[in-house]
Formats: C-alpha cells, sequence, structure tokens
C-alpha cells in the first residue's frame, strides 16, 4: 500500500476480468499514478487529470512500485 502523495508505476494487474476493465480506464502496467487519498482500505489515485476511487478488493489487485 503506497502513502498519500505517493507516485508508483502500475507493475501488475491481478484479478478476473478487472485488468481488461482496468486498461479501458487508463490504469495498465506501466502507467505512472498518484495517490491521492487512502482511506479506510479503499483509495483515490489520480493518473495526469483523471482521478479514479478504487475499492479495497479493487486496489489489492493493482501492484506498484515506487517511482
Amino acid at each position: 500500500m503506497a502513502a498519500p502523495g505517493a507516485s508508483v508505476r502500475v507493475a501488475a494487474l491481478r484479478g478476473s476480468g478487472m485488468d481488461r476493465r482496468m486498461t479501458e480506464m487508463g490504469l495498465n502496467v506501466g502507467a505512472e499514478i498518484r495517490v491521492v487519498l487512502h482511506q479506510g482500505a479503499g483509495l483515490v489515485v489520480q493518473r495526469g487529470e483523471s482521478r479514479y476511487a478504487l475499492a479495497a478488493g479493487l486496489a489489492h489487485r493493482v501492484l506498484v512500485v515506487p517511482v
């Protein structure tokens, strides 16, 4: 789990069918994102001008590495 304000790169997407949906939203492998808010188990991330709210189950399927 990355801390709010951290910039990370998406290393892998795990899950059945969610990788396709995430890629359609622009959160594909190799994308640089910034964690905006981490509240409870869910979080809000930003890529460019777009922000995405990820529920806990989905957030745990996105593997990231620091930039």
